[in-house]
């Protein structure tokens, strides 16, 4: 049975002392970070958002772990993809308000890896990030959210996209490598399939075609979720997206050993402003439930099962959801009747690997 340490969102009186930052000051308390951080080089790994997303972690919340560690007498540094800074920036995430620098995750002109070889036949070596890698300890902060392949964003999101090479990402959204398909007739020329394509693959040429580069292309689907006359759809053959799933879980079994377990690596997902899309589209659309609160544990598992138990379908806001989401499921979580994925599925690829359990015992920080 694993711990996971939760700070409720929910204020019961109007008093600065138990509203969730005065909670989450507590919980970093109880974790007992000197006797984990102390002389450490830490990396907190982040997702710093892009372009004029707003609905990403509240650098509030970003200090209170930076200044944590500190306190630990560790050596905190924020990092996130090689290319973020400037999405660092827009957002708060600078020395001066959070107390600590964003470092390119894989270096300052993204080259700066280091190789693995997964156990997963399908994906075999991938490159790491040698920032990430080579910290003496790690904190996964995460913003817990919906996302369109995953079903969610959590931790093991976190690490599996955001702590590799953008050619290793590609190729871990490859496992669901299937075939685009492109109809003309209902494609009104819009172009939203070619500003929300995060690596500039797609194209119309002179004869008003959709072209899709494949060498730049990673499977993302943004394409097919934001279209909204339903012109491009990708097939999605059973079996892809397990291994897909299993692809992320992989790589963080990777990622981990790098680490002495369980004192070195943290887990802390924040459940505030959860969004059905992954931060990395841009822009931001309304919360999907009320604010839940933080949770946090030394087991990846436990505290993704966590997550996505506390995100329930019977909290839902009705009229949150973008107008393009016509139909929603009528069964499973919340995430998995929006998108049509079991967001589960990564909890248990990564129970698989040995990476953790996925009962878990809550601890309410008062």
């Amino acid at each position: 049975m694993h711990e996971v340490l939760f700070a409720s969102a929910h204020i019961p009186r109007l008093e600065r002392n138990i509203s969730l930052p005065a909670k989450f000051e507590r919980m970093l308390d109880r974790c007992d970070y000197a006797s984990r951080f102390e002389g450490k080089r830490v990396a907190i790994k982040m997702h710093v958002g892009a372009a004029i997303g707003f609905y990403t972690l509240h650098p509030l919340f970003v200090k209170l772990v930076v200044d944590s560690v500190k306190q630990a007498g560790g050596k905190p540094f924020l990092t996130d993809g090689s290319f973020s800074t400037e999405a660092a920036t827009v957002r708060g995430y600078v020395p001066e308000v959070v107390g600590a620098r964003v470092v390119g995750a894989g270096g300052e002109h993204d080259q700066y890896y280091r190789a693995a070889q997964t156990e997963l036949e399908e994906l075999g070596e991938i490159e790491l990030c040698g920032n990430v890698v080579d910290a003496d300890a790690l904190i996964v902060l995460s913003h817990g959210k919906g996302h369109g392949n995953s079903g969610f964003g959590g931790a093991i999101k976190n690490i599996a996209m955001g702590c590799v090479s953008y050619p290793t990402r590609g190729r871990i959204h490859g496992l669901m490598r299937s075939h685009f398909e492109w109809d003309s007739e209902l494609c009104t020329h819009c172009g939203q399939c070619v500003s929300g394509c995060p690596t500039s693959a797609i194209k119309f040429n002179d004869d008003g075609e959709m072209q899709i580069f494949d060498h730049h292309c990673r499977y993302c689907m943004h394409c097919t979720t934001c279209c909204p006359t339903g012109a491009i759809t990708m097939e999605e053959p059973r079996g892809k997206f397990e291994l897909f799933q299993a692809g992320m879980a992989a790589t963080c079994k990777e990622a981990l050993k790098f680490f002495e377990q369980p004192r070195s690596v943290h887990y802390i997902t924040v459940l505030t402003n959860i969004t059905p899309l992954c931060d990395c589209w841009g822009f931001s659309t309304r919360p999907l439930v009320p604010d839940i609160g933080i949770v946090a544990s030394d087991n990846i598992v436990a505290v993704e099962q966590a997550s996505l138990d506390m995100i329930r379908a019977e909290d839902y806001i009705e009229g949150t959801l973008p107008d393009q989401y016509t139909t929603m499921g009528e069964s499973g979580h919340l995430f998995e009747r929006i998108h049509g994925k079991d967001p589960y599925e990564q909890v248990r690829q990564a129970e698989k690997l040995g990476l953790g359990g996925t009962e878990y015992e809550v601890v309410t920080i008062e």
